[in-house]
Order: C-alpha cells, then structure tokens, then sequence
C-alpha cells in the first residue's frame, strides 16, 4: 500500500470515529419523551322517552280477490275488457255462446205456455163434473178424473215455471260478469276457446287494490316480550292503543301513508313460531301491488326511562356478548357487560348494566384497555349535544375482553 493510500485510510477513520462520538453525545443530552395518558370522548348517559317500535318485513296482498269461472260450458265469443285495467262490479267480462242456452228458454216457455193455455179449460170442466155429482148425474170417478187432471195441470205449470226460471238463468250465466270492482290481470283464455261449468282454472283475476293488506310475522318471543315489559310498566300506551304502522318500500324509503294494525292471528305457526299481523294501508295512487316486499314499523309504546348508547360504543367480547368502556370516578377505563335490547336508530337501548350518570367512551377505544388511565374528555356531535351521533367509525380493533 502506498503511502497516499494509508493518508487516505487514517483520514476517513477519523471522520467515521468523530461521527460515533457526536451521535453519542446527542443521545446522552436528549432522553427520552414521557407518554401521558390517551385521550378518550365520552358521553354521559341519561334517561330519555323514546317511543319504541319493532320492525317487521312482510308482504302486500289484495284486500279483494275474485277469481272469475263460467257457470255454463260453452264456447267463448267475446271477451270485453282490456287486460291491467280497472272494471266494476256487473260488467260484462266474456260472452259464452247463447244459443243452446236460448233454445232451452224457449221451450220452457212454450211448454208453460202450452200448460197455462189447458188451465181454464180443465178448471171449467172439474166445476162441472163437482155440480153433476152432487145430482148424481156422473160418477164419483168421472168427478175424481176431473179434480185430479186439474191438479196435474196446476202442477205442470209450476214445474214449467221453474224450469224457465232455470234456464233463463244460464242464459244469463252466457255473460261472465266481473263479482267485484278492481284491477283485472290476464286472460287465461281466448275467443274460441271451449270453457266448463265451475273450472279449475280462472278465466281471469280481479283484485281490489285500495285499501291493501299487509301481512307480517311476529314471533312469539317478541310477543311475550312484549307482554312482559307492559306488565313490568317499561312500556307506556298512554290510555290509547298503539295501531299505527309505517310502512317501508322496498328501496328504503318511507310509504306516505300509514297503516292500521287490525288484528294478530290467534294461531301461531309450528314451523315458524310466529302469528300473523294484518296492516291495513290506504293505496289511492296503486304505488303498492300484490305480493310487493316490504317492512312494517309497529309502535308498541314509550318507554319513558330509557338509556341510549352510541352503538360506536358497544363491542363485543369472543362469545358475542356486549361489551362498554367507562370512565370511572378515579379517571380509569372500566369494562362493563350491558344488556342491548334493541337497536333505535344508530344507537342501542340498554336495559341492563347501566346507569344514569355513567360516563361511556364513544371515542379512542382502540386506544385504551380495562383499567388503564385515561384523559377522559366530553363528546359532542356536529350540532354540539353530547350523546349524539359519532364522528368517526367504529374501530377496528376493539379492546379484548377479560376473563372474569
């Protein structure tokens, strides 16, 4: 090694040793930082009223349903209305080919009028033959002739009186009129087809579609539910029953009118442990349809003490069951098993594990664990009211349950 190279060796040693020692010395004058405890937002719970409702999803059907048959066989001529449209009760729907039909009229008509043409005549000669007898001038059996043909002719005209009434009936029955008024659907049959007396198959359907019903399940569970907490007095009607129902379409939003509950099945059903709830809904625009999907929002009272928890607050431990952070009185965080009835909005009602007046971190969860302090601050929404609704997501990683 030449001695420009050694120079040069010894030169950047004393650099690298120069570097060590400055960095050395900045770590001796610089410790480090002391963390202080994370900052969480809170809310402090009291109670509030708040009416209580239970969603349920059911589906609409026709308050009306008429299901239209021929009571005559016979071939269709014509069929009278247009399909999808509205028709009235007694409107002509199809014609049924009248000619057999007419020609059974007339003869029951000529057949009666044969009868009551032979009346006078046989009624003149049993008065006659009543007269001769009482002078003995005919038998008793000619008279008994006489009485009994008058009869028979008496009888022949009320069995021809019947059976004219009979067929000016199917007459009539040739046009299929509609039973109710309402929307008609399709055409199961056309012109020319052949149709039977009471067929299986309906020509067509009309339903009524103002009002309509709609039918939702409840189960027992919340029935019974529902029975326990008036009973308890949670629940309040207020002197008046609660059959008000809103009603949400299938995109989510609201249906303008309400409905009226009207009954709950007295049946449950076995494979589903539910009875049924009948709605009546006002339709007049027909925004609602026949077998159309939507949810039922039952009022069942007010509970007037109730507590409400931001559901950001709430998580949950591995077996599910939820889970709240507090602020106790020395500035810890304190882990508390809730009871969340129900959701209210974006929000849980808690009917067990809480009070008035327990301060409940909404925010910094995933910052904080059971028993550690914390700088525990007020939590505000937008419009600067605690309790309201949380401005961040709920966190990712909640904190980890202990086992008690």
């Amino acid at each position: 090694m030449s001695v420009r190279e050694k120079a040069r060796s010894i030169v950047l040693g004393l650099m690298c040793g120069l570097l060590v020692f400055a960095g050395c010395g900045d770590g001796t004058n610089k410790g480090p930082r002391s963390a202080g405890p994370p900052e969480v937002a809170f809310v402090t719970l009291k109670t509030q009223q708040v009416p209580v409702t239970t969603e349920l999803s059911g589906r609409t059907s026709a308050n009306l349903i008429a299901e239209v048959r021929p009571q005559v066989g016979g071939i269709v001529q014509q069929r009278l209305f247009t399909e999808g449209t509205d028709v009235k009760a007694g409107q002509v729907l199809f014609k049924i080919d009248p000619a057999h039909y007419q020609a059974v009229y007339d003869n029951a008509k000529a057949a009666l009028g044969r009868s009551e043409a032979n009346l006078s005549a046989i009624r003149l000669r049993a008065d006659r033959m009543r007269e001769l007898v009482a002078e003995k001038a005919v038998s008793q059996q000619e008279y008994d002739d006489a009485a009994a043909a008058l009869k028979q002719n008496q009888a022949d005209i009320q069995f021809w009186k019947a059976t004219l009434e009979t067929a000016g009936i199917n007459l009539k029955y040739t046009s299929v009129t509609a039973p109710i008024s309402g929307r008609i659907g399709k055409s199961n049959v056309t012109v020319g087809a052949l149709v039977t007396a009471n067929q299986p198959v309906p020509l067509a359907t009309i339903q009524q579609l103002d009002p309509m019903y709609v039918d939702v399940p409840q189960s027992t569970t919340e029935i019974l539910r529902l029975k326990r907490n008036l009973s308890a007095g949670r629940l309040q009607r207020e002197g008046r029953p609660r059959n008000k129902v809103h009603i949400l379409l299938e995109d989510g939003s609201r249906y303008p009118y309400d409905g009226t509950l009207q009954f709950r099945d007295v049946s449950v059903d076995q494979t589903t442990g539910s009875v049924i709830l009948r709605v009546t809904v006002p339709n007049p625009q027909g925004v609602l349809l026949p077998g159309m999907f939507v949810r039922a929002v039952v009022e069942e009272g007010v509970d007037k003490n109730a507590l409400l928890v931001p559901q950001q607050a709430v998580y949950r431990d591995p077996k599910g069951n939820p889970l709240v952070l507090l602020v106790d009185a020395a500035g810890k965080a304190e882990q508390r098993a809730i009871v969340a009835e129900r959701a209210i909005g974006d929000q849980w009602l808690v009917t067990s594990g809480l009070s008035p007046g327990d301060r409940v971190i909404v925010e910094g969860l995933q910052k904080v664990r059971p028993g550690a302090t914390v700088k525990a601050v007020p939590f505000a929404d937008d419009a600067g009211k605690a309790g309201g609704d949380a401005r961040s997501a709920v966190p990712a990683a909640p904190p980890a349950a202990k086992a008690k």
